[in-house]
């Protein structure tokens, strides 16, 4: 049996600012590494910079634009990470300990679909709604492989349920053998928050795609979904693969915290170092390679479980 404890609803509050407060570090993070390369000193304060001029800046409108779809879609982004992370244990703790948890997980990743497509379908705009369409493509490429990558850790547990998959690891954390499950789930965690080399669908060849037309709030809100949605996926790789808040001395969450900050850090500073890909290019390594290596590591997993059981 697990240790996780399902906390009351009033805590929600408090891993919606949990939520925030990882994407603001991813995004300082980031700032400062940027600096680094661009042989500037500091840095670390151009976020929220970026969110004062973004917060006085007007909201465009274009015509014959759908703005209720164009709304939802910017703001689907950070509210698709917070539900993604009332599943995640932090610790101990958990806001909603469902028992499909991970299927939750992966109904979530399914909804950034849908609010991506809607932010570049709702402007009325060329280079938003190609922007749009870009990302289904890079989708049809990484989801497969991202479903048999999170069976993997449901397999190894017997249970869909993230406080479970977590307490498994309690002798030997999941990266040690499923490693390639875990490489690929890393690798979506970057496409599903729209970071290189799977930021086609905002590349500079569209004039900014997704993001060309969005100005002031709707354009902070987008900027903040893919910062939130790969803090969370971080959380994420932590529960399945790197033991949860398993560690010595230091409480479970300090070690949730620690872990998800440093993956989160790692993510980041690898996405710097690898160029864009566009859909027709990702098609075949996606389908080639990663599938069947994931479906293989599977395999070998399905078989140590069923000799475990």
């Amino acid at each position: 049996m697990s240790g996780v404890v399902q906390v009351a609803p009033v805590w929600a509050a408090a891993a919606v600012l949990l939520t925030v407060l990882a994407g603001v570090a991813g995004a300082v993070f980031d700032a400062g590494v940027q600096a680094r390369s661009d042989g500037r000193r500091g840095g670390l304060l151009a976020p929220f910079a970026e969110t004062a001029r973004l917060l006085r800046q007007p909201r465009r409108s274009w015509l014959s634009a759908d703005v209720l779809l164009w709304r939802i879609g910017t703001a689907g982004l950070p509210v698709i990470a917070v539900l993604m992370a009332a599943v995640l244990p932090f610790g101990s703790w958990v806001i909603a300990d469902l028992p499909i948890g991970l299927v939750w997980f992966n109904a979530m990743d399914v909804m950034v679909w849908a609010a991506v497509w809607l932010a570049g379908w709702g402007p009325n705009s060329a280079h938003a709604m190609i922007g749009g369409y870009r990302f289904l493509g890079l989708a049809l490429g990484y989801e497969l492989p991202l479903m048999f990558a999170l069976t993997a850790p449901a397999v190894a547990a017997g249970s869909l349920r993230m406080a479970d998959i977590v307490a498994d690891q309690e002798t030997l954390w999941y990266v040690a053998w499923m490693p390639v499950a875990f490489l690929v789930f890393c690798a979506a965690v970057l496409a599903f928050s729209l970071h290189r080399p799977f930021d086609a669908p905002a590349g500079a060849d569209l004039a900014g795609g997704v993001l060309a037309e969005a100005t002031g709030v709707d354009r902070l809100l987008l900027l903040a979904g893919r910062h939130m949605l790969l803090a969370v996926g971080s959380g994420f790789a932590v529960a399945l693969f790197l033991g949860g808040g398993a560690g010595p001395l230091l409480p479970g969450w300090v070690w949730f915290l620690v872990k998800t900050l440093v993956l989160l850090g790692v993510l980041l500073v690898v996405r710097r170092r690898l160029g864009p890909l566009r859909p027709e290019q990702l098609m075949a390594p996606a389908w080639l390679v990663a599938l069947p290596a994931v479906l293989a590591q599977l395999a070998v997993v399905a078989v140590v479980a069923v000799a475990r059981g």
